[in-house]
Protein backbone atom coordinates (compact mmCIF):
# COMPACT_ATOMS: atom_id res chain seq x y z
CA UNK A 1 0.00 0.00 0.00
CA UNK A 2 0.66 3.62 -1.06
CA UNK A 3 2.17 5.91 2.05
CA UNK A 4 -0.60 8.09 1.18
CA UNK A 5 -3.53 5.25 1.23
CA UNK A 6 -2.39 3.96 4.05
CA UNK A 7 -2.63 8.04 5.86
CA UNK A 8 -5.74 8.01 4.32
CA UNK A 9 -6.94 4.33 5.49
CA UNK A 10 -5.43 5.19 9.36
CA UNK A 11 -7.72 8.10 9.17
CA UNK A 12 -10.37 6.93 7.69
CA UNK A 13 -10.21 4.35 10.27
CA UNK A 14 -10.30 6.76 13.12
CA UNK A 15 -13.31 9.07 12.14
CA UNK A 16 -16.58 6.79 12.42
CA UNK A 17 -14.63 5.90 15.84
CA UNK A 18 -15.02 9.61 17.27
CA UNK A 19 -18.76 9.74 16.19
CA UNK A 20 -18.08 10.60 12.45
CA UNK A 21 -17.24 14.35 10.99
CA UNK A 22 -20.54 15.58 12.77
CA UNK A 23 -19.16 15.05 16.18
CA UNK A 24 -15.83 16.71 15.59
CA UNK A 25 -15.48 20.64 16.34
CA UNK A 26 -11.97 21.52 15.95
CA UNK A 27 -8.61 19.21 14.30
CA UNK A 28 -4.83 19.58 15.29
CA UNK A 29 -1.77 17.41 15.90
CA UNK A 30 1.49 18.37 18.26
CA UNK A 31 4.53 16.24 18.05
CA UNK A 32 2.71 12.87 18.35
CA UNK A 33 -0.95 12.98 18.59
CA UNK A 34 -3.88 13.78 17.16
CA UNK A 35 -5.88 16.80 19.10
CA UNK A 36 -10.09 16.65 18.46
CA UNK A 37 -12.33 19.08 19.52
CA UNK A 38 -15.42 16.82 20.30
CA UNK A 39 -18.83 17.67 20.76
CA UNK A 40 -19.65 14.71 22.60
CA UNK A 41 -17.53 12.39 24.28
CA UNK A 42 -19.76 9.43 24.81
CA UNK A 43 -19.88 8.94 20.83
CA UNK A 44 -16.19 7.28 21.09
CA UNK A 45 -15.61 3.91 20.80
CA UNK A 46 -12.19 3.44 23.00
CA UNK A 47 -11.72 -0.07 22.36
CA UNK A 48 -12.43 -0.16 18.24
CA UNK A 49 -9.56 2.65 18.16
CA UNK A 50 -7.20 1.05 20.11
CA UNK A 51 -7.49 -1.84 17.61
CA UNK A 52 -6.76 0.52 14.90
CA UNK A 53 -2.96 -0.58 14.23
CA UNK A 54 -1.63 2.63 13.94
CA UNK A 55 -2.91 3.34 17.43
CA UNK A 56 -0.47 3.33 20.19
CA UNK A 57 -2.62 4.94 22.81
CA UNK A 58 -5.39 7.79 24.10
CA UNK A 59 -5.09 10.60 26.32
CA UNK A 60 -7.84 12.69 27.66
CA UNK A 61 -7.11 16.05 28.50
CA UNK A 62 -8.90 20.29 27.36
CA UNK A 63 -8.78 17.69 23.82
CA UNK A 64 -8.93 14.06 23.09
CA UNK A 65 -5.40 13.22 22.00
CA UNK A 66 -5.41 9.78 19.78
CA UNK A 67 -1.23 9.26 20.19
CA UNK A 68 -0.04 8.29 16.47
CA UNK A 69 3.56 8.64 16.96
CA UNK A 70 6.08 11.51 15.62
CA UNK A 71 5.62 11.48 12.07
CA UNK A 72 2.45 9.14 11.51
CA UNK A 73 0.67 12.14 12.97
CA UNK A 74 1.76 14.90 10.45
CA UNK A 75 0.37 12.77 7.29
CA UNK A 76 -2.49 11.23 8.75
CA UNK A 77 -3.70 14.89 9.88
CA UNK A 78 -4.65 16.50 6.45
CA UNK A 79 -6.35 13.22 5.65
CA UNK A 80 -7.92 13.44 8.79
CA UNK A 81 -9.24 16.54 7.87
CA UNK A 82 -10.25 15.90 3.98
CA UNK A 83 -12.21 12.96 5.16
CA UNK A 84 -14.39 15.11 7.43
CA UNK A 85 -14.16 18.17 4.78
CA UNK A 86 -15.40 15.53 2.21
CA UNK A 87 -18.02 13.90 4.77
CA UNK A 88 -19.61 17.41 5.69
CA UNK A 89 -20.12 18.14 1.81
CA UNK A 90 -21.64 14.84 0.89
CA UNK A 91 -23.73 14.97 3.90
CA UNK A 92 -24.32 17.35 6.34
CA UNK A 93 -25.52 15.54 9.52
CA UNK A 94 -23.21 12.43 9.84
CA UNK A 95 -24.31 9.67 11.52
CA UNK A 96 -23.27 8.83 15.12
CA UNK A 97 -20.75 6.22 15.72
CA UNK A 98 -21.87 3.07 17.09
CA UNK A 99 -21.78 3.10 20.75
CA UNK A 100 -18.49 2.04 22.27
CA UNK A 101 -17.95 -1.79 23.46
CA UNK A 102 -18.14 -2.39 26.96
CA UNK A 103 -14.53 -2.76 28.90
CA UNK A 104 -12.99 -6.53 28.77
CA UNK A 105 -12.89 -7.91 32.10
CA UNK A 106 -10.78 -6.22 34.87
CA UNK A 107 -7.81 -8.71 34.64
CA UNK A 108 -7.20 -7.62 30.85
CA UNK A 109 -5.53 -4.97 28.82
CA UNK A 110 -9.08 -3.88 28.14
CA UNK A 111 -9.93 -3.49 31.47
CA UNK A 112 -7.04 -1.71 32.27
CA UNK A 113 -7.25 0.72 29.41
CA UNK A 114 -10.74 1.17 31.03
CA UNK A 115 -9.03 2.29 34.86
CA UNK A 116 -6.26 4.26 32.55
CA UNK A 117 -9.33 5.96 31.59
CA UNK A 118 -11.23 6.74 34.42
CA UNK A 119 -7.55 7.91 36.04
CA UNK A 120 -7.70 9.95 33.30
CA UNK A 121 -10.45 11.59 33.54
CA UNK A 122 -10.13 12.21 37.15
CA UNK A 123 -6.76 13.66 36.72
CA UNK A 124 -8.04 16.26 34.23
CA UNK A 125 -11.49 17.16 36.12
CA UNK A 126 -8.59 17.36 39.30
CA UNK A 127 -6.19 19.33 36.96
CA UNK A 128 -8.68 22.52 35.90
CA UNK A 129 -7.49 24.55 38.25
CA UNK A 130 -6.81 27.97 37.42
CA UNK A 131 -3.10 27.91 38.27
CA UNK A 132 -2.73 24.35 36.07
CA UNK A 133 -5.22 26.18 33.21
CA UNK A 134 -2.83 29.43 32.73
CA UNK A 135 0.39 26.47 32.45
CA UNK A 136 -1.83 25.06 29.79
CA UNK A 137 -2.04 28.11 27.67
CA UNK A 138 1.99 28.77 28.64
CA UNK A 139 2.69 24.88 26.92
CA UNK A 140 0.54 26.38 23.58
CA UNK A 141 2.41 28.99 22.92
CA UNK A 142 5.44 26.91 23.05
CA UNK A 143 4.79 23.94 21.48
CA UNK A 144 3.95 25.23 18.05
CA UNK A 145 7.41 25.69 18.12
CA UNK A 146 8.76 22.80 18.90
CA UNK A 147 8.93 21.41 15.55
CA UNK A 148 11.60 24.61 14.20
CA UNK A 149 13.65 23.99 17.34
CA UNK A 150 14.00 20.15 16.51
CA UNK A 151 14.78 20.93 12.87
CA UNK A 152 17.59 23.67 13.66
CA UNK A 153 18.58 21.74 16.48
CA UNK A 154 19.60 18.64 14.29
CA UNK A 155 21.37 20.77 11.51
CA UNK A 156 23.13 22.66 14.46
CA UNK A 157 24.44 18.85 15.30
CA UNK A 158 25.41 18.47 12.02
CA UNK A 159 27.36 21.77 11.53
CA UNK A 160 29.11 20.77 14.65
CA UNK A 161 30.32 17.62 13.66
CA UNK A 162 31.04 18.71 10.16
CA UNK A 163 32.81 21.69 12.04
CA UNK A 164 34.75 19.40 14.17
CA UNK A 165 36.12 17.01 11.46
CA UNK A 166 37.16 19.70 9.14
CA UNK A 167 35.06 18.91 6.38
CA UNK A 168 32.90 20.96 3.99
CA UNK A 169 34.34 23.98 5.07
CA UNK A 170 32.39 26.17 2.49
CA UNK A 171 28.89 24.69 3.47
CA UNK A 172 29.53 24.83 7.51
CA UNK A 173 28.80 28.80 7.23
CA UNK A 174 25.47 27.97 5.36
CA UNK A 175 24.15 25.57 7.90
CA UNK A 176 25.57 27.46 10.99
CA UNK A 177 22.96 30.23 9.62
CA UNK A 178 20.11 27.68 8.63
CA UNK A 179 20.67 26.76 12.60
CA UNK A 180 20.95 29.83 14.28
CA UNK A 181 18.44 32.19 12.17
CA UNK A 182 15.17 30.86 14.18
CA UNK A 183 16.64 31.30 17.66
CA UNK A 184 17.67 34.65 16.93
CA UNK A 185 13.94 35.44 16.45
CA UNK A 186 12.65 33.04 18.32
CA UNK A 187 11.01 35.71 20.97
CA UNK A 188 9.11 37.52 17.34
CA UNK A 189 7.66 33.44 16.91
CA UNK A 190 6.44 33.63 21.11
CA UNK A 191 5.25 36.88 21.09
CA UNK A 192 2.81 36.13 17.95
CA UNK A 193 1.55 32.57 19.59
CA UNK A 194 0.97 34.60 23.14
CA UNK A 195 -1.32 37.28 21.56
CA UNK A 196 -3.05 34.52 19.40
CA UNK A 197 -3.36 32.56 22.57
CA UNK A 198 -4.55 35.34 25.12
CA UNK A 199 -6.94 36.51 22.39
CA UNK A 200 -5.35 39.52 21.04
CA UNK A 201 -4.10 40.16 17.40
CA UNK A 202 -0.94 38.13 16.73
CA UNK A 203 0.83 40.33 14.59
CA UNK A 204 0.86 43.16 17.32
CA UNK A 205 2.44 40.59 19.87
CA UNK A 206 4.82 39.90 17.50
CA UNK A 207 5.69 43.39 17.09
CA UNK A 208 5.91 44.25 20.36
CA UNK A 209 8.12 41.26 20.92
CA UNK A 210 10.23 42.24 18.04
CA UNK A 211 11.65 45.11 20.14
CA UNK A 212 13.48 42.63 22.17
CA UNK A 213 15.92 41.16 19.37
CA UNK A 214 16.26 44.13 17.61
CA UNK A 215 20.08 45.77 17.32
CA UNK A 216 19.12 49.02 17.52
CA UNK A 217 18.26 48.42 21.54
CA UNK A 218 22.02 48.37 22.11
CA UNK A 219 21.50 52.79 22.07
CA UNK A 220 19.17 52.25 24.78
CA UNK A 221 20.31 53.03 28.63
CA UNK A 222 17.79 51.35 31.45
CA UNK A 223 18.85 51.11 34.86
CA UNK A 224 22.29 52.64 34.13
CA UNK A 225 23.15 49.80 31.62
CA UNK A 226 23.17 49.80 27.95
CA UNK A 227 20.74 47.50 26.77
CA UNK A 228 21.58 44.12 24.43
CA UNK A 229 19.76 42.49 21.47
CA UNK A 230 18.12 39.93 22.84
CA UNK A 231 18.53 40.69 26.89
CA UNK A 232 14.92 38.95 28.30
CA UNK A 233 14.77 36.09 25.60
CA UNK A 234 11.44 34.61 25.40
CA UNK A 235 10.52 35.35 28.91
CA UNK A 236 10.57 39.18 28.01
CA UNK A 237 8.77 38.62 24.68
CA UNK A 238 5.77 36.53 26.81
CA UNK A 239 5.45 39.46 29.17
CA UNK A 240 5.81 42.08 26.36
CA UNK A 241 2.61 40.43 24.26
CA UNK A 242 0.80 39.49 27.29
CA UNK A 243 0.83 43.57 28.25
CA UNK A 244 0.09 44.28 23.83
CA UNK A 245 -3.13 41.93 24.82
CA UNK A 246 -4.53 43.87 27.83
CA UNK A 247 -3.70 47.33 26.19
CA UNK A 248 -5.55 46.45 22.55
CA UNK A 249 -8.39 44.70 24.63
CA UNK A 250 -8.60 48.13 26.54
CA UNK A 251 -8.39 49.95 23.58
CA UNK A 252 -10.76 48.39 21.85
CA UNK A 253 -13.88 48.96 24.50
CA UNK A 254 -12.77 52.99 24.80
CA UNK A 255 -11.67 54.29 21.26
CA UNK A 256 -14.31 55.00 18.76
CA UNK A 257 -14.83 52.95 15.77
CA UNK A 258 -13.85 55.57 13.82
CA UNK A 259 -10.45 55.58 14.97
CA UNK A 260 -10.35 52.73 16.28
CA UNK A 261 -7.88 51.62 13.06
CA UNK A 262 -5.07 53.72 13.49
CA UNK A 263 -5.20 54.26 17.66
CA UNK A 264 -5.49 50.83 18.56
CA UNK A 265 -2.14 49.11 16.70
CA UNK A 266 -0.26 52.52 18.02
CA UNK A 267 -1.15 52.17 21.41
CA UNK A 268 -0.30 48.39 21.49
CA UNK A 269 2.48 49.13 20.26
CA UNK A 270 4.01 51.98 21.98
CA UNK A 271 2.60 51.26 25.38
CA UNK A 272 3.91 47.97 26.04
CA UNK A 273 6.93 49.12 24.11
CA UNK A 274 8.18 51.76 26.09
CA UNK A 275 7.69 49.09 29.16
CA UNK A 276 9.44 46.32 27.71
CA UNK A 277 12.21 48.66 26.66
CA UNK A 278 12.75 50.43 29.80
CA UNK A 279 11.48 47.65 32.53
CA UNK A 280 10.83 44.35 30.65
CA UNK A 281 14.23 43.53 29.18
CA UNK A 282 15.92 44.32 32.05
CA UNK A 283 14.00 42.08 34.49
CA UNK A 284 13.46 39.46 31.74
CA UNK A 285 17.04 39.27 31.10
CA UNK A 286 18.04 39.16 34.77
CA UNK A 287 15.66 36.00 35.43
CA UNK A 288 16.71 34.02 32.77
CA UNK A 289 19.89 34.89 33.80
CA UNK A 290 18.81 33.75 36.93
CA UNK A 291 17.58 30.37 35.52
CA UNK A 292 20.60 29.28 33.45
CA UNK A 293 23.11 29.79 36.47
CA UNK A 294 20.71 28.08 38.89
CA UNK A 295 20.30 25.39 36.68
CA UNK A 296 24.29 24.85 35.88
CA UNK A 297 24.29 25.52 40.14
CA UNK A 298 21.59 22.53 40.72
CA UNK A 299 23.58 20.11 38.58
CA UNK A 300 27.22 21.15 39.48
CA UNK A 301 26.89 20.75 42.78
CA UNK A 302 23.69 18.32 43.25
CA UNK A 303 24.95 16.14 40.47
CA UNK A 304 23.49 12.72 40.96
CA UNK A 305 21.17 13.96 43.88
CA UNK A 306 19.56 16.34 41.94
CA UNK A 307 18.86 14.49 38.76
CA UNK A 308 17.79 11.75 41.05
CA UNK A 309 14.85 13.71 42.23
CA UNK A 310 14.52 15.17 38.69
CA UNK A 311 14.04 11.98 37.08
CA UNK A 312 12.09 10.11 39.45
CA UNK A 313 9.37 13.05 39.94
CA UNK A 314 8.89 13.47 36.17
CA UNK A 315 6.16 11.25 35.53
CA UNK A 316 4.23 12.61 38.71
CA UNK A 317 4.47 16.18 37.44
CA UNK A 318 3.02 15.01 34.60
CA UNK A 319 0.32 13.33 35.74
CA UNK A 320 -0.58 16.62 37.87
CA UNK A 321 0.15 18.49 34.59
CA UNK A 322 2.91 20.32 36.15
CA UNK A 323 5.59 19.43 34.00
CA UNK A 324 3.92 22.43 31.00
CA UNK A 325 5.89 25.11 33.57
CA UNK A 326 9.17 23.64 32.69
CA UNK A 327 8.87 24.01 28.50
CA UNK A 328 9.68 27.73 29.20
CA UNK A 329 12.44 26.67 31.39
CA UNK A 330 14.25 24.58 28.38
CA UNK A 331 13.78 27.25 25.83
CA UNK A 332 15.31 30.04 28.18
CA UNK A 333 18.28 27.68 28.55
CA UNK A 334 18.17 26.87 25.05
CA UNK A 335 18.15 30.35 24.06
CA UNK A 336 20.78 30.98 26.41
CA UNK A 337 23.17 28.06 26.29
CA UNK A 338 22.49 26.84 23.08
CA UNK A 339 21.09 23.46 24.75
CA UNK A 340 19.02 22.17 28.03
CA UNK A 341 20.96 20.12 30.44
CA UNK A 342 17.46 19.36 31.97
CA UNK A 343 15.79 17.50 29.26
CA UNK A 344 18.31 14.41 29.02
CA UNK A 345 17.45 13.84 32.96
CA UNK A 346 13.54 14.14 33.13
CA UNK A 347 13.75 11.91 29.91
CA UNK A 348 15.39 9.00 32.09
CA UNK A 349 11.39 8.50 33.72
CA UNK A 350 10.52 6.88 30.05
CA UNK A 351 13.44 4.69 30.21
CA UNK A 352 12.06 3.68 33.83
CA UNK A 353 8.85 3.19 31.86
CA UNK A 354 10.36 1.00 29.47
CA UNK A 355 11.96 -1.29 31.84
CA UNK A 356 8.94 -1.58 34.21
CA UNK A 357 6.97 -2.54 31.58
CA UNK A 358 9.33 -5.46 30.06
CA UNK A 359 9.14 -6.95 33.56
CA UNK A 360 5.51 -6.15 33.89
CA UNK A 361 5.68 -8.60 30.66
CA UNK A 362 7.60 -11.26 32.17
CA UNK A 363 5.77 -11.41 35.54
CA UNK A 364 2.35 -11.69 33.65
CA UNK A 365 3.04 -14.82 31.46
CA UNK A 366 -0.48 -16.29 31.61
CA UNK A 367 -1.85 -12.55 30.57
CA UNK A 368 -1.66 -12.56 26.96
CA UNK A 369 -3.88 -9.79 26.49
CA UNK A 370 -1.92 -7.41 28.90
CA UNK A 371 1.38 -9.07 26.96
CA UNK A 372 0.45 -7.67 23.74
CA UNK A 373 -0.36 -4.29 24.91
CA UNK A 374 2.87 -4.07 25.83
CA UNK A 375 4.70 -5.74 22.87
CA UNK A 376 2.78 -2.88 20.75
CA UNK A 377 3.32 0.27 23.01
CA UNK A 378 6.96 -0.60 23.84
CA UNK A 379 9.07 0.29 20.14
CA UNK A 380 6.42 3.76 20.97
CA UNK A 381 8.36 3.56 24.33
CA UNK A 382 11.45 3.06 23.42
CA UNK A 383 11.37 6.24 21.39
CA UNK A 384 10.03 8.63 23.80
CA UNK A 385 5.77 8.12 23.52
CA UNK A 386 5.07 6.56 26.99
CA UNK A 387 0.89 7.11 27.38
CA UNK A 388 0.09 3.81 25.80
CA UNK A 389 2.11 2.32 28.55
CA UNK A 390 1.69 5.04 31.90
CA UNK A 391 -2.29 4.62 30.98
CA UNK A 392 -2.51 1.22 29.66
CA UNK A 393 -0.25 -0.87 32.11
CA UNK A 394 1.79 0.52 34.59
CA UNK A 395 -0.82 3.40 36.01
CA UNK A 396 -3.54 1.15 36.47
CA UNK A 397 -1.39 -1.55 38.11
CA UNK A 398 -0.40 1.25 40.83
CA UNK A 399 2.88 -0.42 42.39
CA UNK A 400 4.92 -0.99 38.76
CA UNK A 401 4.07 3.09 37.99
CA UNK A 402 5.90 3.48 41.44
CA UNK A 403 8.99 1.50 40.11
CA UNK A 404 9.33 2.59 37.05
CA UNK A 405 10.14 6.18 38.47
CA UNK A 406 12.42 4.57 40.62
CA UNK A 407 13.85 3.55 37.31
CA UNK A 408 13.73 6.94 35.99
CA UNK A 409 15.32 8.48 39.42
CA UNK A 410 18.42 6.24 38.66
CA UNK A 411 18.95 7.20 35.59
CA UNK A 412 18.50 10.68 36.21
CA UNK A 413 21.06 10.20 38.73
CA UNK A 414 23.34 8.70 36.48
CA UNK A 415 22.84 11.47 33.84
CA UNK A 416 23.20 14.07 36.84
CA UNK A 417 26.79 12.33 38.29
CA UNK A 418 28.23 13.00 35.17
CA UNK A 419 27.85 16.93 34.67
CA UNK A 420 28.75 17.17 38.38
CA UNK A 421 32.47 15.76 36.88
CA UNK A 422 31.90 18.64 34.26
CA UNK A 423 30.61 16.04 31.48
CA UNK A 424 27.25 18.46 30.12
CA UNK A 425 24.27 16.42 28.58
CA UNK A 426 22.16 18.95 26.66
CA UNK A 427 19.79 18.97 24.11
CA UNK A 428 19.23 21.34 21.74
CA UNK A 429 15.94 20.96 21.10
CA UNK A 430 12.61 19.86 22.93
CA UNK A 431 9.61 17.47 22.28
CA UNK A 432 11.63 13.87 21.34
CA UNK A 433 12.70 11.77 24.29
CA UNK A 434 13.86 7.78 23.93
CA UNK A 435 16.28 7.66 21.72
CA UNK A 436 14.45 9.98 19.31
CA UNK A 437 16.95 12.48 21.15
CA UNK A 438 20.02 11.18 20.02
CA UNK A 439 20.14 13.31 16.84
CA UNK A 440 19.96 16.48 19.14
CA UNK A 441 22.41 15.93 21.94
CA UNK A 442 24.75 18.70 22.70
CA UNK A 443 27.22 19.27 25.19
CA UNK A 444 31.01 20.46 26.48
CA UNK A 445 32.85 17.54 25.67
CA UNK A 446 31.89 15.85 21.75
CA UNK A 447 29.34 14.08 20.63
CA UNK A 448 30.90 10.93 21.32
CA UNK A 449 31.30 11.69 25.32
CA UNK A 450 27.64 13.12 25.16
CA UNK A 451 25.98 10.29 23.48
CA UNK A 452 27.82 7.49 25.54
CA UNK A 453 26.46 9.38 29.06
CA UNK A 454 23.07 9.55 27.69
CA UNK A 455 22.78 6.25 26.47
CA UNK A 456 24.36 5.05 29.46
CA UNK A 457 21.19 6.97 31.56
CA UNK A 458 18.78 4.82 29.78
CA UNK A 459 20.73 1.88 30.12
CA UNK A 460 20.31 2.46 33.77
CA UNK A 461 16.67 3.36 34.03
CA UNK A 462 15.81 0.06 31.67
CA UNK A 463 17.45 -2.20 33.83
CA UNK A 464 16.81 -0.33 37.33
CA UNK A 465 12.91 0.20 36.43
CA UNK A 466 13.26 -4.02 34.98
CA UNK A 467 14.52 -4.85 38.45
CA UNK A 468 12.58 -2.49 40.11
CA UNK A 469 9.32 -3.59 38.76
CA UNK A 470 10.40 -7.75 39.15
CA UNK A 471 11.05 -7.96 42.42
CA UNK A 472 8.79 -5.46 44.18
CA UNK A 473 6.34 -4.14 41.57
CA UNK A 474 4.27 -7.59 42.39
CA UNK A 475 2.11 -8.53 45.69
CA UNK A 476 0.99 -11.66 45.88
CA UNK A 477 -2.82 -10.70 45.56
CA UNK A 478 -1.77 -8.70 42.34
CA UNK A 479 0.08 -11.47 40.74
CA UNK A 480 -2.64 -13.85 41.69
CA UNK A 481 -5.54 -11.22 40.28
CA UNK A 482 -3.46 -10.28 37.14
CA UNK A 483 -1.25 -13.29 36.13
CA UNK A 484 -4.25 -15.82 34.77
CA UNK A 485 -4.92 -16.67 30.95
CA UNK A 486 -7.24 -14.18 28.98
CA UNK A 487 -8.67 -14.63 25.78
CA UNK A 488 -8.32 -11.88 22.88
CA UNK A 489 -11.06 -9.43 23.40
CA UNK A 490 -14.17 -10.30 20.74
CA UNK A 491 -16.17 -7.56 18.96
CA UNK A 492 -19.10 -8.12 20.74
CA UNK A 493 -18.00 -8.87 24.19
CA UNK A 494 -20.18 -11.89 26.23
CA UNK A 495 -22.96 -10.17 28.43
CA UNK A 496 -22.36 -9.98 31.76
CA UNK A 497 -23.49 -13.38 33.75
CA UNK A 498 -22.84 -15.34 30.74
CA UNK A 499 -20.49 -18.50 31.42
CA UNK A 500 -17.94 -17.28 29.43
CA UNK A 501 -17.75 -14.73 32.32
CA UNK A 502 -19.07 -16.09 35.02
CA UNK A 503 -21.34 -14.17 37.67
CA UNK A 504 -21.29 -10.86 37.81
CA UNK A 505 -18.53 -8.81 38.90
CA UNK A 506 -18.75 -5.50 40.89
CA UNK A 507 -16.50 -2.91 39.48
CA UNK A 508 -13.14 -3.27 40.50
CA UNK A 509 -11.00 -0.05 41.89
CA UNK A 510 -7.48 0.51 40.16
CA UNK A 511 -4.84 -1.85 41.69
CA UNK A 512 -3.44 -0.62 45.15
CA UNK A 513 0.24 0.06 45.83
Amino acid sequence: MAPEDKNRATAAAILPLVGGAANVDSVTHCMTRLRLGLRDRSLVDDEALKAVPAVMGMVEDDTYQIVLGPGTVARVTPEFERLIDEARAAEPEAHAAPQAAAPGPATSAAGLAAQGAAMKTARKAKNATPFKLFLRRIANIFVPLIPALIGCGIIAGLNGLLVNLGWLPSVTPALAAMASGFMALIAVFVGFNTAKEFGGTPILGGAVAAIIVFPGVANVEAFGQKLSPGQGGVLGALGAAVLAVYVEKWCRRRVPEALDVLVTPTLTVLVPGLVTIFGLMYVAGEISTAIGTFADWLLSNGGAGAGFVLGGLFLPLVMLGLHQALIPIHTTLIEQQGYTVLLPILAMAGAGQVGAAVAVYFRLPRNGSIRRTIKSALPAGLLGVGEPLIYGVSLPLGRPFITACVGGAFGGGFVGLFNQLGDKVGSTAIGPSGWALFPLLDGNHGLGTTAAIYAGGLLVGYLTGFLATYFFGFGKDLLAEFDVAQEPAAATPTAPGSPANGPDTPTKEPAGV
